[in-house]
């Protein structure tokens, strides 16, 4: 069962899996055309760092030593869902989402990633994209979170300078600088 909090959040981790060329993974959501970095709610008892490994494996499955940790966001990053997505029927209530990013490098080969690795996968295709570009992929309600998500680990992956923003980068997300 997923950890909602107090505050009607779902606990969720996000990831943020990179290559040494500084691009990320993003998935094709299953039966859509939206796309988003794997991530999944928190169960009830669980750590965080034990549903990132769990959800790495049920979502593109990798394993602990397919990747290395380089980092994750210093708080839990949060979102609203927009009032149609709110299933008020559905007991704890849940209005959004907390998310605590994690930033992987992939140190495997990209055949290792697998999108059929549970009986109702998440996603049916896979990119690696530029490091920006998944802010504007997401749906509009996320778009938010995966700028800040971004902003603050693009540092752990180029330490010399974050790739420059592009054009479509909305002022709202965030400054130039870190």
């Amino acid at each position: 069962m997923d950890d909602i909090d107090e505050n009607g959040y779902r606990v969720n981790v996000g990831i943020v899996l990179c290559r040494n060329d500084g691009s990320v993974l993003l998935g094709g959501r299953k039966g859509s055309e939206g796309w988003q970095f794997p991530q999944g709610g928190v169960q009830v008892g669980e750590r965080p760092d034990a549903a990132l490994y769990r959800e790495l494996h049920e979502e593109i499955g990798l394993a602990a030593d397919d990747v290395e940790i380089l980092g994750k966001t210093r708080a839990w990053l949060h979102y609203d869902l927009p009032s149609k997505y709110v299933r008020r029927h559905v007991q704890p209530l849940c209005i959004g989402q907390k998310q605590r990013w994690y930033l992987l490098r992939l140190v495997s080969a990209d055949c290792r990633v697998q999108l059929d690795t549970t009986a109702l996968p998440e996603f049916d295709r896979w990119q690696w994209v530029d490091y920006w570009r998944p802010v504007q992929e997401v749906i509009f309600f996320k778009q938010q979170v995966y700028a800040q998500a971004l902003m603050e680990l693009a540092p752990l992956l180029f330490p010399g300078g974050a790739p420059p923003r592009p054009r479509w980068w909305l002022e709202e997300w965030g400054a130039d600088d870190f």
